[in-house]
């Protein structure tokens, strides 16, 4: 294909028709006078509908949110650029970001939220060689008036502590996964309250793939994020997902099996399990009516990207401009490592926005259009988004799975008729609980899938266990089991996949026939 110019017609601000212009937005040209209430514009469009608990309400009412707001700051561009947004909007309210329509000291142009935060999730202790930025990222945040921060490690996800301190119950048994086996079966952990770091790094070194590693530092930071927006009463939680961000993450979503959960991606609803829920006590109350309507709702925490509508190049223009030093983030690699499907999804879209620009928020339009088929089944309770009824018995249908050879017999070697093997009753068969029912296809699939070639482990001195620990939201969610420390509902099935010998499949066969001629 024949590459287009970069500004069809003139040089000339396509807004004002009047200056020379400084950037080029998808072949349109636009001053800097011009590009800062643009920029604005796109931002305040996508956030401030979803302000008010009704979001399909009327536009121009004032904006009460139910809580609290939470943003996601990772010392990327995107979250760097969307921090100095909303401080500029709703925090230090600078009166030439405001619409004028009923004047600019109209009361709907108050503060919206009565608190921000500012929460960081440092992923340093996931990989070595990385660096501890949260001494960096703290006097980022400190360049801003009137925000709190809260930085948070990702070894918290599996920190009994932290759970407390956040409300929730730790009335429950330490339970972990069996990763080498494709059943997913729940065991109990031979090590009582585990150190966060270690189990950390167990849970990593467990995983299949670099993309299931990629993948689950991404939910657990997001889970952690969501649970820091419960403890400060917050009902929103951004994140600094621009436009090019957006499209890497639907597309590497979709190619994990997430095709479900494409909607999700733009902006979603979070409410946690009864069993994770605060009590109403730890809520924090300001005194405020957003906060006694947090109270008496049922706890939600609605989830905006304000930059979707808007590009790493704007992203960036903007950074430049405004003097924002972007902290940066490090790439997840570790010695031996091999780019995952998100790193590799992130060098087309990057290739592809700087060579066809246009290409990219066609992606983000396209998949916003996609609408999920099938019912929902509940949450995962790995990453807490919809999990689609009945995936799991189609993903076994159309799965091919190896199973180990049986072990070689005494009998084998000899001249003696082989016995069969006795049939085992089905009350003495391994009734363990499998994690398989409680998970999401990407969840379920970023923990069985396995690679043709060995994947080194981040960690290979980490010793490894048959069983990998489990988040604390994951424990507490599963309770507690008299067998392996785990609590099924009564109302869910527990698979239990067993190999028979040749003589049971015959009886088997032989009853169903009988059934039949009957």
């Amino acid at each position: 294909m024949q590459r287009r110019k970069k500004y069809d017609k003139t040089k000339i601000c396509v807004r004002c028709k009047d200056a020379q212009g400084n950037i080029v937005i998808r072949h349109t040209v636009y001053c800097k006078n011009c590009f800062t209430p643009l920029l604005i514009h796109k931002f305040r469009r996508v956030l401030e509908p979803t302000v008010n608990p009704k979001p399909d309400g009327p536009r121009r009412t004032a904006l009460k949110p139910a809580g609290n707001l939470v943003i996601g700051f990772s010392g990327g561009l995107g979250s760097s650029v969307l921090l100095d947004l909303v401080h500029r909007c709703y925090v230090a309210l600078d009166k030439s970001t405001m619409p004028t329509e009923g004047g600019r000291d109209h009361p709907r142009h108050e503060r919206v939220w009565k608190k921000v935060t500012v929460c960081y999730v440092e992923v340093c202790d996931a990989f070595p060689g990385m660096d501890d930025r949260t001494d960096e990222i703290a006097r980022f945040v400190s360049r801003y008036d009137e925000l709190d921060f809260v930085p948070l490690r990702i070894q918290h996800a599996f920190d009994r502590t932290w759970w407390e301190r956040i409300g929730r119950s730790t009335s429950f048994s330490d339970i972990g996964v069996d990763l080498a086996d494709e059943s997913l079966l729940i065991e109990p952990l031979s090590q009582t309250h585990p150190d966060p770091l270690t189990a950390l790094r167990t849970y990593l070194s467990s995983l299949p793939t670099p993309t299931a590693i990629h993948s689950s530092i991404q939910a657990l930071t997001r889970v952690l994020l969501l649970h820091t927006a419960l403890q400060t009463g917050s009902s929103h939680l951004v994140l600094g997902t621009s436009l090019t961000s957006l499209a890497v993450s639907l597309i590497s979503g979709v190619a994990q099996g997430a095709g479900f959960n494409v909607r999700e991606e733009s902006m979603e609803e979070w409410t946690p399990d009864p069993e994770t829920r605060p009590a109403p006590d730890t809520v924090p109350d300001d005194g405020t009516e957003g906060a006694r309507k947090s109270k008496e709702a049922r706890r939600t925490v609605r989830i905006v990207r304000p930059l979707r509508d808007i590009g790493m190049k704007e992203c960036a223009t903007w950074a430049w401009w405004s003097h924002i030093p972007v902290v940066g983030k490090e790439k997840w690699v570790w010695p031996g490592a091999k780019p995952g499907i998100g790193t590799l999804t992130k060098d087309f879209i990057l290739g592809l926005e700087q060579d066809y620009p246009s290409t990219v928020s066609t992606v983000v339009r396209t998949c916003g259009k996609l609408a999920p088929k099938g019912e929902v089944a509940g949450k995962c309770i790995l990453c807490g988004r919809p999990a689609q009824r009945g995936v799991q018995e189609w993903k076994a249908r159309i799965s091919i799975r190896s199973q180990p050879p049986p072990p070689p017999s005494d009998s084998d070697s000899t001249d003696a008729p082989a016995t069969p093997a006795p049939v085992v009753p089905e009350s003495k068969a391994n009734t363990r609980p499998s994690l398989t029912p409680y998970l999401c296809y990407p969840c379920h699939t970023t923990l069985t899938s396995r690679s043709a070639r060995p994947v080194p482990s981040p960690w290979p001195d980490t010793a490894h266990s048959s069983v990998a620990p489990l988040p604390v939201w994951t424990e507490a969610r599963l309770g507690t089991h008299a067998n392996v420390g785990v609590s099924v509902a009564d109302e869910e099935e527990i698979a239990v996949a067993k190999k028979m010998d040749q003589e049971e499949m015959k009886g088997i066969v032989n009853e169903f026939l009988c059934i039949i001629r009957s």
